[in-house]
Formats: structure tokens, C-alpha cells, sequence
């Protein structure tokens, strides 16, 4: 509810609540924005005792006017900030008149509330029916200028999350220069925080980095021309002692693809100020008289139940109030990606037979990837002619789709339509349509440019070329890559004085070109990728419900990964595949079963040549796709669990024994009657054979039925030590060995249990006991390197009444 009070001074407070959360601000007498509150709800009746009350300016600070000096703008906590009237911390917006002053001071001038949200002028942005979502509009003009402010406000009661973005127009008679123009702007009270980003490269995306806020600015950006695998938009703020399931803490996110900026300072006065918006450094726009400047919308939630309630908060809103289109709460495909098999080298009759094996384990869609147009053998050439080759397909993209079709599966293809190499009839006929300075030397990624979307004819040009692909065939599915960071911004399409503007330009035409595309073809499936993770927002999701989380389909790796991705992210956003081992990215060797368990935590895909696989793995692939599919709607959908992973389970080494995994997931159905857990062992502890599950999220007061998975290890796998029991030498790798291996098989164990929820969560399932050297049986968990193990429980019947306790006891730990 968004609520506007008359002030002790008769001016404005604003007070939005939500479910569980309070936003507070309010108008101060000289008419600039005092921000009063955010955090878990509270009822606020006034601004007395919220409002810090001064009395003088601080020394060697100035007063902010001589009408009002009792205060210095260093040390207000400011909704929105601006530089020169003596606040020295870094402002959201900076500007330069004609006159060439930067000075600013909005104040307050008006102010409005309406049910529902209004759209963005080119960006994307979150959505909601009127009765679930109220916005305010809060004016400001400069009091010295002709820049005008609207900061909007966007509250998601149920969803308790609050969206914030801002409107600048120019409404002197003089041009002004934006140098500056950030989306949300948080001051927080002096205390200990903690400044959590996700940071990392190519194949290690979103690595969690936390960073104390002790003193001066801590911050990420990207200047990569997109939001980037080196630091994704969203970033967390937490209290001290602030852990998975307790703790304050703030996430934030911004609907933008492209170059991003987000800081968090504290003051000389100990109050923390934090940003997030479009990167700074290199940005700029003229307004001329009457034009307008729209910031990307920044995503704000806040949570007293640590990470761990804050992610799912999270979640929920990008399932629902960004994700959009048929796509939304589809369940999603198993798809075989042809990459890793083939790489560039395809043809109808290679693809062909791997469709055909697909087929038979389960796969439902099979997605043609780069190397099927113009000259394309390898990435020297072809990008932007998006026509078929006719010596890999003769029949075209349609005649390799119709006989999958004909099998009863779905068809995908793979474009790049962003991007072009100068070894194409594209380049050859248009050479200004890059972004490149001419007249000097230029740097290429891949061997590929990058097309300028600044520009109408181009988009045209990608938009015409896609829609023609996408109705020559039944195409259910495209993967949209975009493999190389920006480099040598400059378009010649604007004059010297805009070239500012150019990164920002690119990303409204990716916006036109995609919000053209997925509106002719709405069902299409879109997958968004870069490189991997290079390009894994808000922004892309609005359009394209899931994206591509990494190149590196290693499975260690990857559960790091998505690890990451999941605290901002739902599952149903990020694909995972089941690749080849030695994996291409790491030439790590991992277990199937840890493969297929991590990438069952994303929307689960396989990226692996399955014509060269043996009759025993295909068996393990059929068997793993139909306990997909009847776990499916709940893996993609259900609420997420961390237990503790991998850095918050401490440092461990191989002597260390703690009796638990190093990692540990569990997704939970709505109502808590269904869940699925994951664990992963990194390495191998000796002579460590317990293993405790605690999994989260279950119903306290619940039985549930908790099992195991149950499948085959190859003999093989025990090398020597077979010799313990054979009646006769078995050389290791030899032909008996390799023999007996073929028809032996040893059983994992098997979890059968009966457990109370609140038994499951507090004491936790002491699994079968691992492998400790002592001996070995069917009863025993075969559980090497990096072995994997996924558990189900199923809620059996209503729950059982509470036994009687004495008052402040203990509380039910109820699914929420």
C-alpha cells in the first residue's frame, strides 16, 4: 500500500508497505527528499524519531544554504542526490548546463499515486495487474535550472519488492549534457555491512565475493558493452552476522543488458550510500529543450531471513513479474544441443543420426548449433549471412527440420544476428555498419564485429533476416548468442558531440529488435547466451525466459555457478547441459549421475555426441530424462534451498571429516508436499563414511516418505580392489576385467525412511555410510570424487498435530 501523510513541517511523507516490508521517505523543509526507512515492516504514523533532527552544520563541512544551515547535504540521507550544494558523496545524477555549470538541487514540486505500472519508453521493465502492484511519481525541478525529475516508485506489496527508476527531461531553453543518470539510490543508517557481488570470466561466472564496507566505496561495473560475466547487476548488502536463513540483508538488480555501474559507500559520518544504474565512465546524452532521458528500472527487495529468504523473494518476482509470454511457467524442454558434438563440422546425415538416438532416450528438441550457413567452417566467416549452406544442407534448414519434426520432436537453430565478420557479404556490402572509428586500426573478438544498433537500417536489416529464418521452418526454439565484448565505440551515424551516447543506443536497438521478434513469434522458445553468462539480466529476461549460465558444462564447476546465478535468479532461467567427459572446458572427468544431478538444478539440457555413447550409458541417459520428467514442473519451479555450498560449509580438506557434503540443494513444491535434495562431494575424506542430509524448506509437522535413487556402477570403476573377492587375479583393464564388466553390475545403495519434516530439517537423514575402505556391499554409498546424490520426499497424508509446549519453546517451522 502506498500511503502519502501530511508531515509535522505540513509537507509530504510517503510511507509504501508491504507484506513484510516498510519504504519511507519524505519531503524536508527546503524541499529536497529525506530518506527515512527500508527495511522489515513497521508502522510509521509520522516522521518523528525516523527524521534526523540537526541543529549545525558539521566543521569543515557547508551549510546547505543560508536559509537553511543547520544542515550540511553530507550527512542527510537523500533519496536522491545531486553534486554541488556540499554533498561530496557520489551523486545518482551530474549534468552540465550550457552555461557549463554542474551544479544541481531538485526539489520537491508534486507528486502522484496510481494503481498499476506504466511501461518504459524503450526498456523493459517489470509488469503486474493494477491490484497487485501501485506506483508513485515524486517531481523534482532544479531550483536553479530547467531539468526536471520524476522519480518513480513501483511497490509489489505481495512480492515485497519496490522498483525505482527515473524520468529527466529537459525543460529549459537551452541544451543540457547528461553526464550521469543512475537508477536507485539507497542511504542506510551507520552500521556493519557487507557488500556481496558476482564477479568472475568466461567459464567461472558468478563467483559470491563479499567485501566488508569498512571505509570509502566499494563497487562493480562492467565496460563491456553488456552486463558481463566479470560483475553481474545484482549485488547484495547484509548486516553483520547475516548467514543463508537469518540475518538482514538487501539485494538489488537492474533491468539492463547493458553497461552497468553499482557502489556502495560509507561517509565520513559512517552512513553507507548505495547505487546502481548505467555505467558512468563514458556515458553521456544531450537533451535539447523538451526532450527526455529514461534510466532503466532497478529491482529493490529486503529480507530478515538471510540469503537464503531473500533469493527466493527474488525468484518469485522475476518468475512472475518479469519473465512473460507463453513461456512463462511453461515446462521447458530436454533438449540435445549439437555444439560439443559436431562443433562446426555438420551435415544433415551427421545431425540426422544424432536425432535419431535422441530420440530414443527421451529428448524432445534438437537445436542446430553454429555452422549451418553461408561458408561457415569455422569463425572466420559467414556472421550476418544468414542463409543456408547447401553442401551441409541440401535441403535447407526446413529439410532437416521436417524429418525431426516427422519424429515427433521439436526443432531449434542457433543465430548471432548481432554480430558480423568482415569475411561476409553483410560487411563486404555495408562496412559502416559496424562499430568501429574509422579511418583506424580496430580490434576484433572471435573475428567478429559488432553490428551498430544505433542504427534503424540495421535493426531492420536483422530484424527482416531473422523473421524470414524463423518462418522457413517449424522452428520452436532459437539460442541468440552474442560472443565478443565492445571495443572501438563509435558509430558513424552520430556526430562527434553523441558518441556518448552509443553504448546506451546499442542496447535500446537490441531492445527494439528483440520486442519485434518475440512479439511475431511468440512461440518460439528464446534462449539468451553470451559467450555464456556475458549478458544474464532482467533486461534479457524479459524478453527470453531463460539464458544460457555458462560455456563451462563441467559439473564441478557448474554447480559453483549456478550456485551463484541462484541467488538472484529462479532455476527456470538458466540451462544446464549434460556434456562429454573429459570435459572440453576443464578436462575434468566427473561422474554421469553428478552431471545429470547439477544439471537437473538448471533446466536441464545434454550437450554430448550421444551417437558415441555405449548401450549402458544410453540406458543411464533414458533412465535419467523419464525421472526428469516426472520431477520436471517441480525442479523448474519449485522454491530453492541452499544448504550449506561450498565456501559456507568452511575450509576442508581431505583429512577433514564433518559428516557433511560440500554442497548441498533442495526445491520444494509450493505447498511443501513434494521436495527434491541434491548433495556433491568435491573429494574424497578417508575413512569417512557419514553422510548427514538436512534438507530445508519441508513441512515441519509433516511425515515424508524419503528415497533414494537407485542405478549401476561399472565394475570398473573399483579398478583393483576387485581382487579382494574374485576367486582368481583380475588384471585392472584387462580382458577379464573388461569382460566381467559388462555384465556385472553392482546396485547403489538404497534410501527407503518414514521421517518427520522437522526430524529431516534440525537432526537431518544419516545416509547409507560411504565407502571407508573397511569393506564393501550393496548397503554401502559408492561415493568417489566428485560423486553426486539426489534424494526425493514425498509428503504422506495431513500433517500431525503439534505435541503440547511450553510457551516460547520452539516455533513450527512451516514452509512459507
Amino acid at each position: 500500500m502506498v500511503e502519502v501523510k501530511e508531515n509535522e513541517n505540513g509537507k509530504p511523507l510517503f510511507v509504501l508497505t508491504g507484506k513484510n516490508t516498510t519504504y519511507a521517505c519524505k519531503v524536508m523543509e527546503n524541499g529536497q527528499i529525506e530518506h527515512l526507512y527500508y527495511g522489515p515492516k513497521i508502522a510509521v504514523i509520522s516522521s518523528d524519531g525516523l527524521s534526523e533532527h540537526f541543529e549545525f552544520a558539521p566543521p569543515n563541512s557547508c551549510a546547505y544554504s543560508s536559509e537553511f544551515g543547520s544542515f550540511s547535504a553530507e550527512d542527510v540521507r537523500y533519496e536522491y542526490s545531486a553534486p554541488g550544494k556540499g554533498d561530496i558523496r557520489e551523486p545518482m545524477i551530474e549534468a552540465v548546463y550550457a552555461d557549463g555549470s554542474r551544479t544541481l538541487d531538485p526539489v520537491y514540486v508534486s507528486h502522484e499515486v496510481k494503481k498499476g505500472k506504466p511501461g518504459l519508453n524503450g526498456l523493459p521493465s517489470s509488469y503486474g495487474k493494477d491490484e497487485e502492484v501501485e506506483t508513485l511519481g515524486i517531481l523534482l525541478k532544479d531550483r536553479n535550472g530547467g531539468l526536471e525529475v520524476l522519480l518513480i516508485y513501483s511497490l509489489f506489496a505481495e512480492a515485497d519488492v519496490l522498483t525505482r527508476c527515473v524520468h529527466i527531461q529537459n525543460a529549459g531553453d537551452k541544451p543540457v549534457t547528461l553526464t550521469r543518470a543512475l537508477s536507485m539510490q539507497l542511504d542506510l543508517d551507520p552500521d556493519a555491512y557487507t557488500f556481496h557481488a558476482f564477479t568472475g570470466a568466461w567459464a567461472r561466472e558468478m563467483k559470491k565475493t563479499d567485501i566488508p564496507l569498512k571505509a570509502g566505496r566499494v563497487g562493480i561495473s562492467s565496460r563491456t558493452g553488456c552486463s558481463s560475466n566479470r560483475a553481474n547487476p545484482f549485488f547484495m548488502i547484509s548486516r553483520s552476522g547475516t548467514n543463508e536463513d537469518a540475518g538482514l540483508c538487501y539485494g538489488f538488480n537492474l533491468v539492463y543488458s547493458g553497461d552497468h555501474y553499482e557502489s556502495a559507500e560509507r561517509s565520513a559520518y559512517g552512513k553507507v550510500r548505495v547505487l546502481s544504474g548505467i555505467q558512468p565512465e563514458g556515458f553521456s546524452w544531450q537533451l535539447l529543450p523538451g526532450e527526455s532521458f529514461q534510466t532503466p528500472e532497478a529491482i529493490l527487495s529486503v529480507s530478515e531471513e538471510g540469503f537464503g529468504g531473500l533469493s527466493r523473494r527474488f525468484h518469485h518476482f522475476i518468475r512472475s513479474h518479469v519473465v512473460r509470454g507463453e513461456w512463462q511457467y511453461r515446462e521447458r524442454p530436454v533438449l540435445l544441443n549439437s555444439w560439443e558434438a559436431a562443433y562446426f563440422d555438420i551435415s544433415e546425415s551427421r545431425l540426422y543420426r544424432l536425432v535419431r538416438v535422441a530420440k530414443s532416450v527421451g529428448i524432445e528438441l534438437f537445436v542446430m548449433d553454429d555452422g549451418w550457413f553461408g561458408k561457415r567452417d569455422d569463425d572466420t566467416s559467414s556472421l550476418g549471412d544468414w542463409t543456408p549452406n547447401k553442401k551441409k544442407l541440401p535441403r535447407g534448414v526446413k529439410g532437416l527440420a521436417d524429418k525431426i519434426v516427422g519424429l515427433g520432436m521439436k526443432f531449434g537453430i542457433w543465430v548471432e544476428p548481432e554480430m558480423v565478420n568482415e569475411n561476409s557479404e553483410l560487411y563486404r556490402s555495408h562496412p559502416d555498419w559496424v562499430l568501429r572509428i574509422p579511418g583506424k586500426d580496430h580490434s576484433t573478438g572471435r573475428n567478429q564485429m559488432v553490428l551498430d544498433l544505433s542504427r534503424s537500417e540495421v535493426r531492420e536489416n536483422i530484424i527482416a533476416q531473422m523473421r524470414e529464418l524463423f518462418s522457413s521452418a517449424e522452428i520452436s526454439y532459437v539460442k541468440w548468442d552474442m560472443n565478443r565484448i565492445m571495443t572501438d565505440l563509435y558509430s558513424q551515424a552520430l556526430p562527434p558531440e553523441r558518441q556518448g551516447e552509443v553504448r546506451h543506443r546499442y542496447i535500446l536497438g537490441l531492445y527494439h529488435i528483440m520486442e519485434e521478434l518475440t512479439k511475431a513469434f511468440p512461440h518460439i522458445l528464446f534462449e539468451g547466451c553470451a559467450s555464456g553468462g556475458n549478458r544474464f539480466d532482467p533486461g534479457i529476461l524479459s524478453y527470453f525466459p531463460q539464458i544460457w549460465a555458462s560455456d563451462d558444462t563441467d559439473a564441478v564447476a557448474r554447480a559453483q555457478i549456478q550456485n551463484g546465478y541462484s541467488y538472484g535468479y529462479p532455476q527456470s532461467c538458466y540451462t544446464s547441459h549434460v556434456s562429454d567427459v573429459p570435459n572440453h572446458q576443464t578436462l575434468r572427468r566427473t561422474p554421469l549421475e553428478t552431471r545429470f544431478n547439477i544439471a537437473c538444478l538448471g533446466v536441464l539440457g545434454y550437450e554430448c555426441n550421444l551417437a558415441d555413447l555405449s548401450n549402458e550409458e544410453l540406458e543411464s541417459v533414458r533412465e535419467q530424462i523419464a525421472l526428469y520428467k516426472e520431477w520436471r514442473k517441480l525442479l523448474q519451479y519449485g522454491d530453492l534451498y541452499r544448504g550449506r555450498c561450498f565456501a559456507e560449509a568452511g575450509e576442508k580438506d581431505v583429512l577433514d571429516s564433518d559428516g557433511r557434503a560440500d554442497a548441498e540443494w533442495t526445491v520444494v513444491s509450493p505447498d511443501g508436499m513434494r521436495a527434491v535434495s541434491v548433495i556433491l562431494q568435491l573429494m574424497v575424506r578417508p575413512n569417512t563414511h557419514l553422510c548427514i542430509l538436512k534438507p530445508k524448506g519441508l513441512k515441519a509437522l509433516l511425515p515424508y516418505r524419503c528415497h533414494s535413487r537407485v542405478f549401476k556402477t561399472n565394475l570398473k570403476d573399483y579398478g583393483g580392489l576387485v581382487n579382494y573377492v574374485a576367486p582368481i587375479h583380475v588384471k585392472q583393464d584387462g580382458t577379464v576385467h573388461n569382460i566381467l564388466s559388462k555384465f556385472v553390475k553392482l546396485e547403489t545403495e538404497k534410501e527407503e525412511h518414514l521421517i518427520m519434516g522437522s526430524a529431516l530439517m534440525r537432526a537431518g537423514l544419516r545416509l547409507s555410510p560411504a565407502f571407508a575402505g573397511g569393506g564393501y556391499n550393496d548397503k554401502l554409498r559408492y561415493f568417489p570424487d566428485f560423486a553426486s546424490r539426489m534424494y526425493f520426499f514425498e509428503g504422506q497424508g495431513e500433517p500431525v498435530p503439534a505435541l503440547p509446549m511450553k510457551e516460547g519453546e520452539g516455533e513450527e517451522e512451516e514452509h512459507k
